[in-house]
């Protein structure tokens, strides 16, 4: 797909442009078969988990093969843009999709126990999710991975991947649906407000730079544009990346904290239930 001519070409007839990356094609279609064997597998499967997981394989496609898939590595807004909605809407709609209690409850005896055993206890832990999200978002933005990614395709496929896998493993603890070790209701919150200041220092951090971070980026930009031009698109992305990032952040507790308050209710009830029943 052609770039625009220079760093102000770019305008509203480019939106109906789109890639066929045949990798993360066959992986969203990978994903949705083995998602759909698992519903037919399972009578009963909540209609309603379906729904978020058709939707995360939506909101994943759109973010990977329409223009923001297009632009991604020449404007370094659409690549923050691109890793906002995988990792802040399309994640936390697989985590809500629950494909692990899915695999548990299709799968056999071998399942039943991997999914038991000490690995994915591991994995699932909460204090993996968080440490993996502080990790990944600084490692893939501030360090010399973000000059990779410009270079190889097949890094950007794996820096995607990332997000999607870095997104789930902390929102499936953050909303707390899925067997395993969980958080208190309450401690979900702090949970999910403790790592709004990875994504605003490395969003500061880019608005803040003095240089272009990624020198690959001059190759990969728009022809004709100048160091300023490339140096403006990278502020921008970090400016995305810090108030688009937490303001998805910040919304995503919202039904986390109204699950705490439904849960501090049916909590009082049952205590309520238990002095009535003491006569006290």
């Amino acid at each position: 797909m052609p770039m625009p001519s220079t760093a102000s070409g770019f305008s509203w007839h480019h939106l109906d442009q789109w890639r066929v990356g045949v990798l993360p094609l066959v992986l969203m279609a990978l994903a949705a078969t083995l998602y759909l064997v698992g519903v037919r597998r399972v009578p009963g499967w909540s209609r309603a988990r379906s729904v978020s997981f058709v939707s995360a394989i939506l909101v994943t496609f759109l973010s990977t093969q329409s223009v923001l898939g297009v632009y991604d590595m020449a404007y370094f807004s659409a690549h923050m843009i691109q890793h906002l909605l995988l990792i802040m809407v399309a994640a936390p709609l697989f985590a809500l999709a629950t494909p692990l209690d899915l695999w548990y409850a299709a799968g056999g005896a071998r399942t039943r126990s991997f999914l038991d055993g000490r690995v994915m206890a591991v994995l699932t832990h909460p204090l993996t999710g968080f440490g993996v999200y502080f990790v990944v978002i600084p490692l893939t933005h501030l360090s010399g991975l973000a000059n990779l990614m410009m270079q190889h395709e097949w890094v950007h496929h794996g820096e995607q991947i990332a997000f999607l896998v870095t997104g789930y493993l902390f929102f499936r603890v953050a909303f707390g649906l899925e067997r395993g070790r969980t958080l208190h209701p309450g401690l979900r919150l702090v949970y999910v407000m403790a790592a709004v200041p990875v994504d605003t220092f490395t969003g500061l951090a880019l608005v803040m730079s003095s240089a272009v971070p990624f020198p690959a980026y001059a190759a990969m930009a728009p022809a004709g544009s100048s160091p300023a031009w490339l140096l403006s698109s990278v502020h921008l992305g970090g400016a995305i990346m810090w108030i688009g990032g937490d303001a998805l952040m910040l919304l995503a507790c919202i039904p986390i904290t109204a699950a705490w308050v439904k849960w501090e209710t049916a909590r009082t009830r049952e205590i309520d239930a238990e002095l009535d029943a003491l006569g006290i």
